[in-house]
């Protein structure tokens, strides 16, 4: 995560700036007239450092010294914007092709039925609403200065308490039925608000870098979602354990900064499993979530489990984070490289 240092701006108070009008008329004189008797020149001490203050006080409201670079945006012509819409439209599209070609080439049979359109509208609701909550909770925390003292405290002690706060909150929130509807709500809020705590950081990265992390992250899941959603009924269930596992290896690799020295190349390795290697397991994660919850949905349906969709949201709730927060590093390395 980035750090970002605030520098104060420096106030130097302008002494010899103030000088009476008296002692510039009597220097004038001396220049002009060689019949008068050359006097020393009286110059009048400029106001202390407690006047001086004083002084810069009374004057209108303004920024003298800037220590921030100023930053000149160039605005892109209409053509170009045009040209990146179709550029961003031909990937997306090709990569929508090229999933459904490789993983969905045995469809089901007919439409999907009515009970699941419900139960997937609902779990994609409540997915929206809970990452548009951690967003804005993030970013409140963020303005407020939590990023900074976040930075500042022990990074096992962050790691402890998050892991713990989310997976409380979690676990808390699945058990509790939905019939229970304050309790199951109020720990799924709380679930949302760890984990907006934990991200607010990711808010020192430029909005615009930020902005394309999530519409990537929006095309690569709905992409992912289509194939899961219109192939055959549980076929990508069994890859459950291989994911689980190369989770595993995922969030290891991500711990690997704590323990390995900087600039080595087990760290740059490490740094890269935990990138490319993530976006690679929570994309099957994504597949094979969709395709649970709609196994859940027929199973709803007959009466065997209640109807959930809060519990189901969780899941793709993660697979958002986990996405996003990759894409964001990969489009940062990828800015930093052009310059």
């Amino acid at each position: 995560m980035h750090t970002s240092l605030l520098l104060p701006a420096l106030r130097r108070p302008l002494i010899g700036a103030f000088v009476k009008p008296a002692a510039r008329t009597l220097l004038s004189r001396n220049f002009t007239n060689t019949a008068r008797k050359q006097l020393p020149p009286r110059i009048t001490p400029g106001p202390s450092y407690q006047q001086s203050s004083k002084i810069l006080r009374q004057l209108p409201s303004k920024r003298f010294f800037n220590s921030e670079p100023v930053t000149i945006t160039v605005r892109p012509s209409r053509e170009e914007k045009i040209r990146k819409i179709a550029y961003a439209a031909s990937i997306f599209g090709g990569t929508l092709f090229a999933i459904n070609f490789l993983f969905n080439r045995e469809t089901r049979e007919g439409a999907i039925p009515l009970y699941e359109q419900a139960y997937l509208k609902d779990t994609f609701a409540y997915t929206g609403l809970g990452v548009g909550m951690i967003g804005v909770a993030a970013k409140a925390l963020h303005n407020v200065g939590w990023s900074f003292k976040l930075m500042t405290m022990n990074p096992w002690l962050v790691v402890g308490v998050s892991l713990a706060g989310s997976i409380g909150t979690m676990i808390g929130c699945r058990a509790t039925h939905p019939d229970n509807y304050v309790q199951k709500h109020a720990l799924w809020a709380g679930f949302n608000l760890f984990q907006a705590a934990t991200l607010a950081p990711m808010f020192f990265f430029a909005p615009a870098i930020l902005a394309r992390a999530g519409v990537y992250t929006v095309g690569m899941m709905g992409s992912i979602a289509y194939v899961a959603a219109t192939a055959k009924e549980d076929k990508y269930i069994w890859l459950g354990a291989p994911l689980l596992a190369g989770c595993a290896v995922v969030a290891l690799s991500g711990l690997a900064p704590l323990v390995l020295p900087v600039g080595s190349r087990a760290l740059a390795g490490a740094e890269a499993l935990w990138l490319y290697g993530g976006l690679a397991v929570f994309g099957g994660f994504t597949l094979y979530d969709i395709q649970k919850v709609m196994n859940h949905a027929r199973a709803a349906e007959m009466g065997m489990i209640p109807r959930d969709p809060v519990n189901e949201s969780i899941g793709l709730e993660l697979d958002f984070l986990n996405i996003f927060i990759r894409f964001v590093y990969i489009l940062s390395g990828q800015q930093n490289k052009r310059r």
